[in-house]
């Protein structure tokens, strides 16, 4: 008898210790929920864009070239750049050298994104400002810039470019080409540090 008048007592007690164990969890939970938590990521704060990026925001699948017209990314170029670079591919395509476009044009949520994605990288804004700029600066989002691989791509060009109008403007980007008319008659001007030294770009 005096076991069955203990075993009551030993369920009573061990249910109280689990409900004072809830209680304060839900305490816990409660005081946490009312912590003002940090801000969401800046990309996802500032932009309105919320599906998934892809090739309609300008990402473009490997192994795109410059007459690729279904992909937005080259689709999307000024069509005076992408002419100069078709007849350049063209041309040096006769020596087995083949423009890959890693980048064209991009939509302001993906240079956001690309952008968001440096700062987390290189730590700062400051950093990342030397390699992806801001979606009202970048002359991706204007279609007015390319990427291009691979390096037999971009040599050729530093060599050849300027008879087309396309120079590379950023010494610490020897992927990235921009239109530059005079360049024909006059060369390529003198190329910028990184883009932080661009007044394009402030």
């Amino acid at each position: 008898m005096a076991t069955t008048r203990r075993f009551p007592r030993v369920l009573v007690a061990g249910l109280l210790v689990v409900i004072v164990a809830i209680s304060a969890a839900n305490g816990c939970q409660s005081a946490a929920s009312s912590t003002p938590t940090a801000a969401p990521p800046t990309h996802l704060h500032r932009g309105e864009h919320h599906h998934a990026l892809g090739e309609a925001d300008g990402a473009v699948p490997a192994g795109t070239t410059v007459f690729d017209d279904q992909v937005p990314g080259v689709a999307k170029l000024d069509p005076v750049l992408l002419s100069a670079l078709r007849r350049a591919a063209s041309d040096a395509a006769r020596y087995g050298i083949r423009f890959v476009v890693n980048s064209g044009w991009r939509s302001g949520a993906y240079e956001e994104h690309l952008l968001q994605q440096a700062i987390s990288k290189y730590g700062s804004e400051e950093q990342a400002a030397r390699w992806v700029a801001t979606p009202s600066t970048s002359l991706h989002v204007k279609g007015e810039a390319v990427d291009l691989g691979p390096s037999s791509a971009t040599a050729w060009l530093s060599a050849h470019g300027a008879v087309y109008g396309l120079c590379q403007i950023y010494a610490n980007e020897p992927w990235h080409y921009e239109l530059r008319p005079e360049a024909v008659e006059q060369g390529c001007p003198s190329m910028y540090a990184d883009p932080t030294q661009d007044p394009r770009m402030r």
